[in-house]
């Protein structure tokens, strides 16, 4: 059966088309490039060096290579010029890794008028062996302001110039609000100012003060040609339309857009030269693909709005999330160096990535369509997809950012995916501000695709959806999540019911949102059948009675056995599987007046539930673990009166004649109570010489987690390795249930804290045993 994948978004059809599609075409095939041994390709280097024939993509993956780098060398021989080397503090000339630039506005103070730097920090390297920072220096005569780097440690400035607030002028202390900012950036006043470059040394990054020459040289370069499209007025994750930000060619420096032109213009130039060693017409397409793909990579990394990473010194890229914010400080790639997001590095992550792919067999195939009107499906179809997450993400937009680059050189090869200036919008199902009634043309394209799929469907496929839309979001104060509600009314009105929920790790923990937030790390599988024509009725009462006595074993299954894959953070989303599944059997849940229970109704009820099994978990815990909730639920870690924590006592039927016999996790004083807060439990507190309590032992794991460094998991699995009674289960159920705690009182940072320790707690318990295991060893 082959498999057809479909997608309204051109970007992600010709993604979708390099994964699946090309390589199949030309497995176990040699690369065409005049370099390449036909007979087979060399692995390993030195005496381990040995020839294999070409297996997979690997040929594909080799051409690409090739064509990239005459790419790399054609382009360095029209611009090169405009990528100088600087000379270091000895007068040797160094490769530029990257230019650091800041925003300027002219200060609002009219005595001074001096064009303001607007920068985040003035710190460029937070390494211990190479900290520098650029220090502003202000020149009344002329009225200018410029940068000198500095290797010490002394007299960093470090409060930003500007922020959501506002921003201050350096010259005068000036403050200006944020909405002078912007209209300054409206009429045209909004420049840049090279704060830095950065070059490469032996072993580590120099950073070198701004010269004369470099500024002129990257004001100096002008593009032949630039993309004429304009930004959307009204778009999800834009903001930088409130700054003049109005086309797409604003989110690049002249000196960017000749380089992404130029690469551009290329593509059109190596595919004759590819066909004229020896490839056809539809090979040398696909190494044009993804030469164009890697265009659309060094367009992430080489825009004004890529910062510079202070801590790993490196570039970061554009869509850090699915929304282009506006940012200050922004680095300028040199495409042409050996370092962090050069072109060379951006063509080899590409080949790589088909080098992996599967191309032994050819059955899948990707296809632009509107999935509300056309549903491509053989006989038996099994349907997975992974609808628009109602208003998180403004897929056609964000995407015009890559579309504009890859249409260039990809026109003539997929006419029909580039036919238009930019992605299609009408008919895209997302409650975008540009429609009229977002919600309402997002439920009619939601509601058109799943009647579709449900027409389509039989009885011996169930279809799967993926969905990730983080429910809490909205739920503050009660609320069910819009996102869900309109998802799931959607598929009971459809005639779908839910069977199953699978929970899949979809995101890398590394990624920018992940670190420092309660993102979600999951997606939401939903597997469905068609439910069946004569479905009862169930009163309202009845489809309580069953979540019940239904959904407790389902997050049993979900926080037990799955443990490895659901975080807190996700837990809400999983549990609306089963929970919706008692819902959706039914063909109609109603009241006694007969009026139906709406699936708003329902996700509320199920909510309920969910925080009635976080709130009964309690109970499995020890009396002391129970003690110290029920006093963080009342006090927080606050001081409260003595004859308070005597009251709990008895009601955790807990025998204690004085507060002393907790001390390890309380402190009394002066006639109050304080519970201790996770920064006494650090590894040099000492044992409390007992049966560590779940409380204990999750207090002394979650500070490990507290911390900045890299060693939370051998820390806290240390911790696990010395618990007495050996047990780590308790500490995750104390951990999920303090994470839902801090959830529910919108505390994300403390909720990050047990979100991460439960995420972790695989590795945790893994080399916990590891370490029991060495110590027993040690013994015998």
């Amino acid at each position: 059966m082959k498999a057809v994948g479909s997608d309204l978004n051109p970007v992600a059809v010709l993604i979708t088309k390099a994964l699946i599609e090309i390589p199949p075409k030309f497995a176990n095939k040699p690369p065409v490039n005049p370099d390449a041994d036909p007979m087979g390709m060399t692995v390993g280097k030195g005496r381990k060096a040995q020839k294999l024939p070409w297996r997979g993509a690997a040929g594909l993956a080799d051409d690409i290579r090739y064509y990239g780098k005459w790419m790399r060398d054609e382009a360095f021989r029209r611009i090169g010029h405009l990528y100088p080397t600087i000379k270091d503090e000895n007068g040797i000339d160094r490769t530029v890794i990257a230019w650091l630039w800041a925003r300027t506005v002219p200060c609002s103070n009219p005595a001074c008028n001096i064009k303001m730097p607007l920068k985040t920090t003035f710190q460029l390297s937070k390494k211990a062996n190479n900290r520098h920072w650029t220090k502003p220096i202000v020149n009344r005569e002329t009225n200018t302001i410029s940068f000198k780097v500095q290797n010490h440690p002394t007299d960093v400035p470090t409060e930003a110039t500007v922020n959501r607030n506002g921003a201050t002028c350096i010259a005068c202390n000036t403050s200006a609000k944020l909405d002078y900012v912007r209209q300054q950036a409206r009429e045209g006043k909004m420049s840049e100012q090279m704060t830095a470059v950065v070059a490469k040394g032996y072993k580590k990054r120099l950073f070198i003060s701004p010269t004369d020459e470099h500024v002129q040289t990257a004001l100096s370069a002008e593009p032949k040609w630039r993309p004429s499209a304009a930004l959307p007025e009204k778009a999800l994750g834009f903001a930088v339309q409130n700054y003049g930000i109005t086309n797409w060619h604003q989110l690049f420096t002249e000196r960017q857009l000749l380089t992404l032109t130029t690469f551009s213009d290329l593509i059109s130039e190596v595919r004759p030269l590819i066909a004229n060693d020896g490839a056809d017409d539809e090979y040398a397409d696909a190494i044009c693909t993804y030469l164009a793909l890697a265009i659309g990579k060094s367009a992430d990394y080489g825009s004004n709005f890529a910062s510079w990473h202070n801590g790993r010194d490196v570039i970061g890229h554009v869509f850090t999330k699915q929304a282009i914010s506006m940012i200050w400080d922004f680095a300028e790639v040199n495409q042409f160096s050996k370092s962090t997001a050069n072109w060379i590095g951006t063509v080899e992550w590409v080949a790589k990535a088909v080098e992996r792919l599967p191309a032994e067999s050819n059955h899948g195939k990707s296809i632009q369509a509107d999935a509300s009107t056309t549903v491509h499906a053989n006989d038996g179809p099994i349907i997975v997809t992974d609808p628009p997450y109602y208003a998180n993400i403004g897929y056609a937009d964000l995407s015009d950012f890559f579309y504009i680059w890859h249409r260039q050189g990809l026109r003539d090869i997929y006419p029909e995916l580039y036919a238009g200036m930019l992605t299609p919008k009408t008919e895209e199902a997302v409650a975008a501000p540009r429609f009229d009634d977002p919600r309402q043309h997002f439920e009619d394209g939601l509601n058109k695709t799943l009647t579709l799929m449900r027409q389509r469907c039989t009885d011996d496929y169930p279809s799967s959806i993926f969905y990730a839309y983080k429910q809490q979001e909205e739920e503050r104060g009660g609320q069910t999540s819009t996102g869900w509600e309109t998802m799931l009314n959607a598929l009971v009105k459809s005639g779908f019911h839910i069977i199953g929920t699978w929970p899949m790790r979809t995101e890398l923990s590394n990624r920018p949102r992940s670190l420092g937030s309660n993102a979600l790390a999951s997606s939401v599988i939903l597997v469905c059948r068609s439910r069946p024509e004569d479905a009862p009725i169930a009163t309202r009462s009845q489809f309580l009675s069953k979540l019940k006595q239904e959904l407790p074993d389902a997050l049993d299954k979900l926080t037990s056995g799955a443990r490895a894959h659901i975080d807190p953070v996700d837990m809400r989303q999983a549990a609306f599987g089963p929970g919706m599944g008692i819902y959706s059997r039914y063909s109609q849940v109603i009241r006694n007046n007969g009026q139906p229970v709406p699936v708003r109704e329902a996700l509320k009820e199920i909510n309920d539930a969910v925080a009635t099994y976080f709130d009964e978990q309690q109970g499995q815990l020890d009396e002391e673990t129970r003690l110290c909730f029920d006093w963080v639920t009342q006090h927080g870690f606050d001081k409260g009166r003595y004859g308070d924590v005597e009251t709990m006592a008895r009601a955790s039927n807990l025998a204690m004649s004085t507060v002393n016999d907790i001390q390890h996790l309380m402190t009394a004083q002066g006639g109050t109570v304080q519970l201790n807060p996770i920064q006494y439990f650090n590894p040099d507190l000492k044992s409390s010489g007992r049966d560590t309590t779940a409380w204990e032992g999750c207090m002394r794991m979650a500070w490990h987690f507290s911390q900045e460094d890299g060693k939370r998991i051998p820390g806290a699995a240390e911790v696990a390795a010395n618990m007495l009674n050996g047990n780590t289960d308790n500490v995750e159920t104390l951990a999920r249930i303090l994470y839902d705690h801090y959830d529910r009182k919108n505390q994300p940072g403390n909720a990050l804290i047990y979100n991460t320790l439960v995420h972790n707690m695989p590795e945790i318990r893994q080399a916990a045993a590891e370490m029991q295991r060495a110590n027993q060893a040690a013994i015998i």
